[in-house]
Order: C-alpha cells, then sequence, then structure tokens
C-alpha cells in the first residue's frame, strides 16, 4: 500500500508552494474541474507531463471569478506561462440540459455542488489573468478550447462564435489530446523564445495579421471562408465545417487559415497519433489517482467516484459518428497502451486499502478498439474519410479482439482482482465478419464477456432504429442490432446468466422527425426494451451533427435536413406519451424490413408538450 503525504499532489496554494520550498512556479494551469490526480483528468495529465520536464507546476482548481479575482492573483506569476482549461467537459454542455435548462449538479465538483465555474470558463478565466497580468502568456487548451478553435456554433446562444482564441485574448491555444504540443510549445519557452513567436509547433493554434508571412512556406497550407462570411452564409459556413472535419481526422493534414476581425487565425496540422510508448509514458507519470486532500471535508467527486476502480487502455475512435465529438478532439485513429503498462496500473489499483476486489471498466471511447489500427499505416496516412467504419468497416482495418483477449485473462489473474468488467460501451458492428457472422477472436470475446466481463448490464449505442437516420448519424442498421441481440440472449441462455442489454437511443437528432421517433418505440416495444435510456440531441460545437441543426443542410452534400429546432420540437419528439399517441394513431405497422416508408396519418398537434417523464441522460 502507497501512502501520500501532501506534497505528492502538484500544490494548489500559496503555502503548499512554500512547503515545497518554491518562490515561484514555472507554470500555472487554471482548471473548471476540482483537482484529481488521475490520468483521467485533463489538467492533472498536463500537470505532470510538464512536471516530468522538471519544471515547478501548480494548478489553481475552479477559481472564483466572481468577486475581486484574489484565486487568480495567489499564486503570483509563472516564470513561463499560465495554462487554461474548462476542465473535463465544455463548461456549457456541463451547465445547460438539452433543453437550456441549468443542471443542478456537477459532477466535476466536490459534493456535485453546481456554480463553481463560469460559462465559456476558457474566455472568463483567459480576461481575468490578461487583466491582471498582462505581460503573462497564457495556453489554452481542453475540450472547451479544442472545439471553439475556429467559428463555431453554440447552441446557448444560437449564434455563431468567433475562435475562442480570438475571443479569449489567449496567446496560443492547444487543441485535442495536448501532451505531445504542450511539451513542444514549453521546451522553446524554456530557451527563452517569446511565445509571440512560437509559430511552427503543430497542433497548435495562434493568431497572426493577415499580411503577417507564414513559417514553413513550404507547409500544405489551406484557406478557410472567413468568420465575417459565415456569418452571413450558412452555405459558406456548412462548407467550412467539411474542410476542419476532413483535416482533423487525416494523418498528414493541411495547414488552416481563418480571417477573423481583421486578424488570421492559423491552426497548425496535428501530430500524427501517439505511438505505444508515448501513451505509456503519459499514463505510467507519478499519479496519486486520488482527489487533492483538500476535499476530504467537502463530499465525494461523482467524476471520479465513477472511474476510481477503472482502466484507460486505448484513445481514439474510428467510429466518426456524426454527433459525437471524439473525432474533432481525440481523433478517428486509435492510440493504444502496452500490455504492460496497463497492467502495471491493475496492480496499482488493486493495492489500494478501499479496493474491494472490482476493476469496473477496461476500455476507452469505445472499449472493443484495443491495439487496433490500419494493416497498412501508408493507406491511413493517406485517408479521408471521417470514419474507419461507416459505411462499412475499411478492408485495411485490423479488427482483431485477441489482445483484448488474452489482456483480460492476464488482468483478471492479478493479486486481489476478484472481477473485471467492461462498463463502457461495445462497438458490436466490429465484431462481424463480411458475411454477418461472429467468428474467431471475437467470437472468444463475444463468449467471454457475457461469461465473465458484464456486471449485469451491457451498453451498447444503436442510437436509432431507422435506416435514414442511422445514415445521418454514421451508425450501422439496426438488423445488426437484432443480429447482436439473438447473438447475447443466446448466450446467456447457455450460461445460465441474466444478463441485460441495454441501448441508447438519441431523440431529436437532425434528420430524425416524429414519425421516425414513434416506429423507434414500436421497434423497441416489440424487443421488450423500454424507452428508458434515450438522450436528447444536444448541439455541442464542431459536430456534423450540430453544422446540420444550424444550418439545415448537410455539408457533404448540401442538401436540406430535416431538424427539431424549437424546444416544443425537441420537448415533443422526447416525449414518451406523444410518442404512444403517435403509435395508436398510426394505420401502418411498423416491421423489421419496412424502414422508410413515413405514417400516412397526420402527426396531432400541440402547442402544449405533454408532461415528459424523466429519462436516463448519459453525460
Amino acid at each position: 500500500m502507497t501512502t501520500y503525504k501532501l506534497s505528492d499532489w502538484l500544490p494548489t496554494t500559496r503555502k503548499e508552494m512554500e512547503y515545497l520550498g518554491w518562490e515561484q512556479a514555472d507554470v500555472i494551469l487554471f482548471t473548471g474541474d476540482a483537482y484529481v490526480d488521475h490520468p483521467a483528468f485533463g489538467a492533472a495529465v498536463i500537470g505532470r507531463v510538464l512536471q516530468s520536464l522538471g519544471l515547478k507546476v501548480a494548478i489553481v482548481p475552479q477559481p472564483n471569478w466572481q468577486d475581486d479575482l484574489r484565486d487568480f492573483k495567489k499564486m503570483g506569476a509563472p516564470r513561463l506561462f499560465f495554462g487554461v482549461t474548462a476542465g473535463n467537459m465544455d463548461s456549457m454542455v456541463n451547465h445547460y440540459t438539452a433543453n437550456r435548462r441549468l443542471r443542478s449538479d456537477d459532477a466535476y465538483t466536490a459534493g456535485g455542488k453546481s456554480g463553481f465555474r463560469p460559462d465559456y470558463a476558457v474566455t472568463v478565466y483567459s480576461k481575468a489573468l490578461k487583466k491582471l497580468w498582462p505581460d503573462v502568456p497564457i495556453v489554452i487548451g481542453g475540450i472547451e478550447a479544442s472545439l471553439r478553435r475556429v467559428t463555431h456554433y453554440d447552441y446557448w446562444e444560437d449564434k455563431l462564435k468567433a475562435s475562442v482564441l480570438y475571443e479569449s485574448g489567449a496567446d496560443i491555444l492547444v487543441y485535442g489530446l495536448g501532451e505531445k504540443p504542450i511539451v513542444e510549445v514549453t521546451k522553446l519557452a524554456m530557451q527563452g523564445i517569446p511565445m509571440s513567436n512560437i509559430r511552427n509547433v503543430r497542433q497548435t493554434a495562434y493568431i497572426a495579421n493577415v499580411d503577417d508571412k507564414l513559417p514553413m512556406p513550404e507547409m500544405p497550407t489551406k484557406a478557410m471562408a472567413s468568420h465575417e462570411e459565415c456569418l452571413v452564409d450558412k452555405v459558406t459556413y456548412a462548407r467550412n465545417f467539411r474542410i476542419i472535419e476532413e483535416e482533423s481526422n487525416k494523418w498528414d493534414a493541411y495547414r488552416l487559415t481563418q480571417e477573423v476581425g481583421g486578424k488570421l487565425l492559423v491552426i497548425n496540422p496535428p501530430f500524427p497519433p501517439l505511438n505505444e510508448d508515448e501513451v505509456d509514458w503519459v499514463y505510467d507519470l507519478p499519479y496519486t489517482r486520488l482527489p487533492h486532500p483538500k476535499y476530504e471535508k467537502k463530499g465525494a467527486i461523482p467524476a471520479f467516484d465513477m472511474i476510481k476502480w477503472s482502466v484507460n487502455t486505448h484513445r481514439g475512435c474510428f467510429g466518426g459518428c456524426s454527433f459525437c465529438t471524439i473525432s474533432a478532439h481525440q481523433g478517428k485513429f486509435v492510440s493504444s497502451r502496452s500490455e504492460a503498462s496497463i497492467l502495471r496500473e491493475v496492480e496499482k489499483i488493486a493495492k489500494q486499502p478501499d479496493f474491494k476486489g472490482h476493476i469496473t471498466d477496461m476500455g476507452g471511447p469505445s472499449a472493443n478498439m484495443y491495439k487496433m489500427k490500419g494493416i497498412d499505416l501508408s493507406i491511413c496516412e493517406r485517408c479521408r474519410r471521417p470514419s474507419c467504419i461507416f459505411p462499412t468497416i475499411c478492408d485495411n482495418l485490423d479488427t482483431s479482439h485477441q489482445p483484448m483477449n488474452e489482456l483480460f485473462e492476464k488482468a483478471s489473474k492479478i493479486k486481489n482482482v476478484k472481477r473485471l468488467t467492461v462498463g463502457s460501451g461495445i462497438r458490436y458492428d466490429m465484431l462481424y465478419d463480411q458475411n454477418g457472422e461472429i467468428s474467431g477472436d471475437k467470437k472468444v470475446y463475444m463468449e467471454k464477456l457475457v461469461q465473465k466481463y458484464v456486471s449485469g448490464r451491457l451498453k451498447v449505442a444503436p442510437e436509432h432504429t431507422e435506416r435514414d437516420v442511422l445514415r445521418v448519424m454514421r451508425k450501422p442498421s439496426f438488423s445488426l442490432f437484432h443480429k447482436f441481440k439473438q447473438t447475447f440472449d443466446e448466450l446467456n441462455e447457455k450460461n445460465g446468466t441474466r444478463q441485460q442489454l441495454i441501448p441508447y437511443f438519441i431523440s431529436s437528432h437532425p434528420g430524425s422527425s416524429k414519425q421516425h421517433m414513434a416506429r423507434l418505440a414500436a421497434e423497441t416495444k416489440m424487443l421488450n426494451f423500454q424507452l428508458e435510456q434515450v438522450q436528447d440531441f444536444t448541439p455541442t460545437p464542431m459536430t456534423l451533427a450540430t453544422e446540420m441543426y444550424y444550418t439545415g443542410i448537410n455539408p457533404y452534400t448540401l442538401e436540406p435536413i430535416e431538424i427539431a429546432k424549437t424546444r416544443d420540437d425537441k420537448l415533443a419528439m422526447d416525449d414518451i406519451n406523444l410518442v404512444k399517441i403517435l403509435l395508436e394513431t398510426s394505420n401502418k405497422p411498423r416491421t423489421k424490413e419496412n424502414n422508410s416508408p413515413e405514417s400516412k396519418n397526420k402527426t396531432p398537434q400541440t402547442n402544449k408538450p405533454q408532461e415528459k417523464k424523466k429519462w436516463n441522460r448519459r453525460r
């Protein structure tokens, strides 16, 4: 068992800095989350990465922005720069529901309390720091900065907003998973190079003058429509998004530029995906894996409790789903840890005094993508597809589940581990071959999953039942879910187990109508599922679905698409009672084969949303 002392965490107060013998920190990080020293929390990761360079790194979690800004003053000015992040979630998604109602809780705050971070936290924190320390550089990063790096639609203000780099007044923006770019930026700053001269680091963005000569003139560069042009023309804005999505998911991408407010936003291309050694390095840093002791009397941090006994095996996701931000932030290429690194973390968890023997999750954004990659990486380097598995699984993608089978067996045998389960969702479409069969290592994975690695409930995300909507979502046919359910049920019967399948669905997604939702209800009723796991679509920055919601067109085809735009429309599509009415009035029975025809009956009209059942939400 490891015993920790206060100095094992990054300092969060002036007193803690003095305890370490520091007069000044080299870098001070500001975050909208409580400080949990765990590799699942971005600010902790960046702090440990910078610490590994020999730097003195301090962290200010959830500073008060509503008083005299004393939290922004208490640590003094850093020697190199301030780092700013909103935390593990976009602050607006953290604060508001899909119907723009203020949430009453915050999973990333001690006690689950709300009100400890501002709206648009990156901008608020950066402006406060610039006001107090105008000469100290600011580097912004994390998911809020990453997904707002260009002109983007903001659902909560219902308008297009300029790059958060432009609005916040920060000096450099790091997008995506930030370990490599922040190391490169920091090394240059340590050499005494002014932040205003750091212009050649991949996966960063900066603001230049329109007539400035860009460094590395040989770098392929693509100019996007200006922010001002996007404001007046939705088609222009839609075309911009396609460029952004394609370049965000290319191995060897273009540098992008966009004029905004008489300045030039420059977005350097991303780094290639981290290799195994690099991912191991990030996860093997000396995290305590615990919240800072300052929270001991303030209540549990729900987000930490959820992942406390879990292990992340890989990053990235091949899916490219229309509604998901992963492709814009983590990217479509999967970077996996080595088996040895993962097993070391399991051993560390198993030695914790309050560990009860259950590893509650072992996976990633999608659980069953560990160790998967292109067979011929040179093909991946030229690929422009936003998804490796839609509309079909790429022939060049190695989808072997054997590394997972071996990993689970070894992790299960570690001392004090009594049980290991998969808590994150799996992509069932990756289990099937071209003939629609599960065989070989995938069959072994499926059998072991149901027999040993499901903790009563297995999460999957078909998202919808209707073919037209699924195409818009970039999700496989619902007929595949039928196959998967049949296999799941057969394995339960064979093993004498009573595992539950928990399918998630999205309501009011672009391309979905009330009739589509009615047929979804009929389909799920036929399968004996209760409509409980339904998430109302929330337009979050930089997803394909959000651009369709705002523009009313598909950026790839420029064709119109149906959307639920008003609050009443969204509530109507998200209302079980309305779905029941539609089912009762429909004179066209739903069958497995009948995926597309619309009901000939008129949709019942209502000006007042009916009483809404509280449905479970996924964060």
